[in-house]
């Protein structure tokens, strides 16, 4: 026994995984923690895995099949044995006090979730996130990037916590039941956030644990398929019947432009694959909504000062009409936003 806080971080591992080794290295690194790793094999394609199974502390779980990065994260969660659960992906790595700091403060009562400070590891004075917004549409993109870190020296609270590095405490993740695997990937870490709050619990950002991404942005009919369908159960799981009510001129606006993008951009039939899923697990989702509006004790009214208006991701070049678009909303929001469930 250390007397030092007990941490199991989980990573997963898939396709060739050049930085695994380096990110669960650094891991085992850390400062004023004891800390050990789970590392979920999703289908490593290279020998990544093998070079870090016979690490001391490090425990290798492999599934049947690939679950995405929501079912790994669970698989590695019910595997732990440490009072924090630390989240890194395979391409980040931590610093060696970033773990303790997200501990303290993910320990502290009324905080959910406490999340690193992501710069991008070719700039590491530069931001790849320092919190992600939440749009009233279920948008959500890497908050801040591309901006200096020492513009995000001060802790603060967070609509969203970036996956890429985050520590919860694990009765709090047990408690809110973690991720949904039916997310697979995109947007679990939203819903995550968005539940923590409705539970009266804080998502914080710690700009004293720096965390190095090898972040890309990629584009592929996958992604475009999973982050549209999983906007759309965020929306349809999470917001208050009355707020659904309130932004259907918005959603429906919302889903237009992505329709049109969608078509332009060559991945209209992802997008419909999207439709087509919601119907077919409609049963789920209307399960997930009463689960979801039962827990919560804290109303759409109380948590308005979370979302944005307006979309401006930096990471993407903004579509044509982004404009238009924001000014609708953005009209449109400062009309409701006071006629949201207070209760």
């Amino acid at each position: 026994m250390t007397g030092l806080p007990r941490v199991t971080a989980v990573i997963l591992a898939y396709g060739a995984e050049p930085w695994l080794n380096e990110a669960v290295t650094a891991v085992l690194k850390s400062s004023n923690v004891d800390v050990d790793v789970i590392v979920v094999d999703n289908g490593c394609t290279t020998d990544a895995v093998a070079s870090v199974q016979d690490l001391a502390g490090v425990t290798v779980l492999r599934p049947e099949e690939n679950t995405g990065y929501a079912g790994g994260c669970m698989i590695g969660a019910a595997a732990a044995t440490g009072d924090f659960l630390a989240f890194v992906n395979s391409d980040a790595i931590v610093s060696p006090q970033a773990l303790a700091a997200l501990v303290a403060v993910a320990a502290e009562p009324g905080v959910g979730l406490a999340m690193g400070s992501i710069r991008l590891a070719d700039q590491p004075d530069v931001m790849n996130t320092a919190g992600n917004p939440l749009h009233i549409g279920g948008l959500s993109w890497a908050g801040s990037m591309g901006r200096p870190a020492s513009e995000f020296a001060v802790r603060r609270q967070v609509p969203v916590g970036s996956g890429c590095c985050f520590v919860i405490r694990r009765e709090v993740w047990q408690q809110v039941g973690g991720f949904a695997p039916e997310y697979f990937a995109y947007h679990e870490d939203t819903d995550l956030c968005l539940r923590l709050w409705q539970r009266g619990l804080t998502v914080e950002y710690v700009p004293d644990a720096p965390v190095l991404h090898r972040y890309e942005f990629s584009r592929n009919p996958m992604k475009y398929y999973l982050l549209e369908r999983n906007r759309l159960v965020l929306l349809f799981t999470n917001f208050q019947t009355r707020t659904l009510v309130l932004l259907t001129p918005v959603l429906a606006l919302t889903e237009a432009a992505m329709l049109a993008a969608a078509t332009t951009g060559g991945w209209l039939r992802p997008k419909l694959r999207g439709w087509a899923w919601l119907w077919r697990h409609r049963a789920w989702v209307r399960q997930r909504r009463r689960d979801i509006q039962q827990a919560r004790t804290v109303s759409d009214r109380e948590l308005a000062h979370l979302f944005t208006a307006r979309f401006d991701p930096a990471n993407i070049e903004a579509p044509a009409g982004v404009g238009v678009y924001n000014a609708l909303v953005e009209t449109w929001w400062r009309l409701v936003r006071g006629l949201l469930p207070a209760r």
